[in-house]
């Protein structure tokens, strides 16, 4: 059944609690349409969604699907199920909907249905796209320019993962965070595309890195106007479309940075453009790869004509992104940061940035492995980033949507690390873990659970330095 886009009144999310699923349910839930869903398990996102108005359900049984999607009389043309590929092919309730006739999409499908006719910015890369994206809907909101965004993190400035255009009918600009897992991206057709990154990632899908960068390419080819590289993957990516390049380092980008310097935990440096010097910005954001994401946002900024007073102010005013070098703890005596590494690039990126910010203390890091496929794909590279840490806790290997690997754990990783100061905890013992060692600097890592602990190990180290 083909799908009538205008005619759908009813929208049911099977994995609603998911970054991009929910930013999808908030977006129909705000245009008027009845929406519900399910995920399997309850989380602060699924909380915000349930306030928001949207039911939500958390055990998998076709018995409690809304009446009035599941039983007569309904028009089964006006409903729409919205699915991500992280829910099981077994899974009950989507064998019911596909046994009976539904229209069924992915979540990537829907998005690119709703930002088919619009002037969009998409954004792709193993690592940096949802910063990216966040610092581009950021810049333009600067700029009063009243994009709407899909975002794959909760920004720090507007405490959502989804920005709605006030007048959406009349201004179509919207940026969007393109996801490489399965392809997704595909189905997006943007007018600036731009691509952070293409380290191998998502083996279980793509199977070798080659195959994943002919996605990469296959993604430039679609889009329409201008495409945005970091210079180290042009040879990557094949494109009959001239790239516009950018980088942290290579002054033969068409924008780059240079006089980068470190003052009282912010970064300032200097972006040349093709036309200008962009002189003493400062970056709200630490890291040297967000001064690097930076470059991407500004070239867009750039091509978009947009002032470099409106850039100026919106890289000052950029708080970034929850689970991006995020701040629990900042003191004299304990820095807290919590972030969403999961690959060892981003491991790297992250480590490293912290050492640069804190040169004189002891970095400890409690990392979760997610997915035993990526953690097999990638041990030795794991082993090798986590290896940048002073002190390094690990916890098990975060599933999803696998099941166990035969000799893939987070000891094969410890046994793989040269580090003698790593030991693996168990979650019941983790808070315990933590308070036991004299911290300087804590990172929590990972794209599993591990944010579970993050209020709970905060709270237990600001109750014992009283």
């Amino acid at each position: 059944m083909e799908l009538d886009f205008k005619n759908i009144t009813q929208i049911y999310f099977l994995g609603i609690g998911g970054i991009g699923m929910s930013a999808l349910a908030r977006y129909f839930n705000a245009n008027g349409k009845s929406v519900s869903g399910y995920d399997k398990t309850p989380t602060k996102l699924t909380d915000e969604l349930i306030a928001e108005g949207i039911n939500i359900r958390f055990e998998d049984n076709i018995r409690l699907i809304p009446t009035s999607i599941k039983e007569l009389p309904y028009k089964i043309e006006n409903i729409l199920i919205v699915y991500t590929p992280a829910i099981p092919k077994d899974h009950s309730e989507l064998i019911y909907f596909k046994e009976n006739g539904f229209v069924i999409k992915k979540r990537a499908e829907v998005l690119g249905m709703i930002t088919e006719n619009s002037f969009a910015i998409a954004v792709a890369g193993t690592h940096g796209k949802t910063t990216t994206s966040s610092l581009i809907a950021h810049i333009f909101k600067t700029a009063n320019l009243d994009p709407s965004a899909f975002l794959g993190g909760i920004t720090q400035n507007y405490n959502t993962n989804l920005l709605l255009s006030s007048n959406a009918k009349e201004n179509n600009l919207v940026v969007v965070e393109a996801d490489e897992y399965d392809r997704s991206f595909l189905t997006l057709h943007p007018e600036i595309g731009v691509i952070t990154s293409v380290d191998a990632d998502h083996l279980d899908i793509y199977g070798d890195e080659k195959y994943m960068q002919e996605s990469y390419s296959l993604f430039a080819q679609q889009v329409k106007s201008k495409l945005i590289l970091k210079s180290s993957i042009v040879n990557k990516i094949n494109s009959e479309k001239m790239a516009i390049t950018y980088s942290v380092s290579d002054d033969r980008a068409n924008y780059f940075a240079q006089n980068i310097r470190i003052e009282n935990g912010n970064y300032h440096y200097e972006i040349v453009t093709p036309t200008n010097i962009f002189a003493d910005l400062t970056l709200g954001l630490p890291g040297l790869h967000n001064v690097e994401n930076s470059l991407a946002a500004v070239a867009v900024a750039c091509e978009m004509n947009i002032s470099e007073v409106d850039i100026r102010k919106a890289l000052k005013t950029f708080r970034g992104v929850k689970r991006r070098f995020d701040y629990q703890i900042k003191t004299d005596e304990l820095v807290f940061i919590d972030d969403y590494a999961h690959h060892p690039e981003e491991l790297k990126a992250i480590i490293n940035s912290a050492k640069e910010m804190y040169p004189d203390k002891k970095i400890t890091g409690i990392f979760q492995p997610h997915l035993y496929s990526r953690t097999r794909d990638f041990a030795d590279d794991f082993a090798r980033s986590l290896d940048l840490l002073d002190e390094c806790i690990l916890m098990e290997i975060y599933p999803a949507r696998e099941l166990p690997m035969e000799g893939v754990n987070s000891k094969m990783l410890l046994d793989k690390m040269k580090s003698t100061n790593k030991s693996i905890s168990q979650k019941s013992d983790l808070v315990e873990e933590v308070n036991k060692r004299k911290l300087e600097v804590l990172l929590t890592l990972g794209a599993g659970d591990i944010d579970m602990f993050v209020e709970p190990i905060k709270n237990s180290l600001l109750k014992n330095s009283l």
